[in-house]
């Protein structure tokens, strides 16, 4: 994972699937989400799924009206084309940034990092959930 902060879309998986965004709309969102939630219980979670579920996640928070301070400016424009927010997908969100920040890949790269890098990615995800709900 090439990343150069701990935001949710401080890394090449979730920049690269911001694109993804712009061309495929809500689909692209409840695509990144359904790999995290589909999976089984003993499936390991991997960094890029993870990175882009979370990524999709902040997405769907900026379409409740309780977008990231620091959500990138592809992500601002797609919200201006006034996507509709599907019933069903903030609990979906919920749910994969739920199983990211139990168990899953990612957290175990952050849980290796410095502890203050560990710290500000728990407080970041912890943050989204909050801004789900």
């Amino acid at each position: 994972m090439g990343a150069w902060g701990t935001g949710s879309f401080e890394n090449d998986d979730a920049s690269d699937w911001v694109y993804a965004l712009e061309d495929e709309g809500v689909g692209s969102i409840r695509d990144a989400l359904e790999v995290i939630t589909t999976a089984q219980p003993e499936d390991y979670l991997e960094v890029f799924d993870c990175s882009v579920a979370i990524a999709a996640a902040e997405v769907v928070a900026a379409m409740m009206g309780q977008p990231a301070k620091d959500l990138p400016e592809e992500v601002t424009g797609w919200l201006r084309t006034k996507p509709r927010v599907p019933p069903d997908l903030a609990s979906l969100a919920r749910e994969a940034v739920t199983r990211i920040a139990n168990e899953s890949e990612l957290k175990d790269v952050w849980d290796e990092a410095l502890p203050e890098d560990a710290a500000a990615w728990a407080s970041g995800v912890k943050e989204l959930l909050q801004r789900l709900s």
